[in-house]
């Protein structure tokens, strides 16, 4: 419901950033949030999946919904905070997030082809 909110919230998609902190366990309808972040990124918005750590400063995240998420074309990945700010600077600029998340030995999440919603 809050990717929902937001995105009733851009009036100008081609100028707007998305970055959703999640461990994307949804609580709700994981094909339905997977229709509204596709929507967001055909719509022109720059949409960033940053994933949650957990307090020993690891990723911790629903792995088969990442893969369907990072299927849509998305960037989907773990920084610690004091990598956020250069990813933010990235993202606002429109660079290559993956190519951002290499020079700074990041790993993405890979695309999962099988995943539900990643043809959509």
């Amino acid at each position: 419901q809050a990717v929902a909110y937001c995105a009733e919230r851009i009036e100008r998609p081609t100028k707007a950033h998305f970055v959703l902190i999640t461990d994307l366990y949804e609580g709700g309808n994981g094909k339905e949030l997977l229709q509204r972040l596709a929507a967001l990124v055909r719509s022109g918005v720059n949409v960033v999946v940053l994933l949650a750590l957990t307090d020993q400063g690891r990723p911790g995240y629903d792995p088969s919904m990442a893969g369907s998420v990072a299927a849509i074309g998305i960037p989907v990945f773990a920084c610690t905070p004091d990598h956020f700010p250069d990813m933010m600077a990235a993202a606002l600029r429109r660079e290559d997030i993956g190519a951002w998340a290499a020079g700074a030995d990041i790993k993405l999440v890979r695309a999962d082809t099988e995943a539900p919603g990643a043809a959509e």
